[in-house]
């Protein structure tokens, strides 16, 4: 009976996982508008970070939705197909969770919600050009 749940999700997660990266890709917003020289100091702030996700996970497409409303380059590092990143992110960040936001100074943030509320409290539109 267990095989049998195991390969049912299995399948749900093959059909849906297209659709959904599709919907990703159709509903991302364009991202604000800053001034080159506020563009450089958002990436370079942005260097600090790194975005540890599963392609299709919705929670994860929250997140990769509001860093490119942001427009934000924060680099995203799979961790359900890179052992190296799920490693990383179950020694360092202290689970295999996502999404998960690593900050420089060894802050990890795990909850959709609050990845999002630092990204607008540290990026916010009151840099961007109205």
């Amino acid at each position: 009976m267990r095989l049998f749940v195991r390969l049912f999700f299995r399948f749900v997660r093959l059909i849906l996982t297209p659709f959904m990266l599709l919907t990703e890709w159709l509903t991302t917003p364009k991202a604000i508008s800053r001034s080159q020289e506020q563009q450089v100091k958002v990436d370079k702030a942005c260097e600090q970070l790194a975005l540890y996700q599963f392609s299709a996970c919705p929670f994860c497409i929250k997140v990769r939705k509001e860093i490119a409303r942001l427009g934000l380059n924060i680099e995203k590092r799979d961790a359900q197909h890179h052992a190296v990143h799920r490693q990383q992110l179950a020694t360092a960040g202290g689970k295999i969770k996502v999404p998960c936001l690593r900050i420089n100074d060894g802050q990890w943030l795990y909850e959709s919600d609050d990845i999002i509320h630092y990204l607008r409290q540290q990026f916010a539109a009151a840099s961007a050009i109205e």
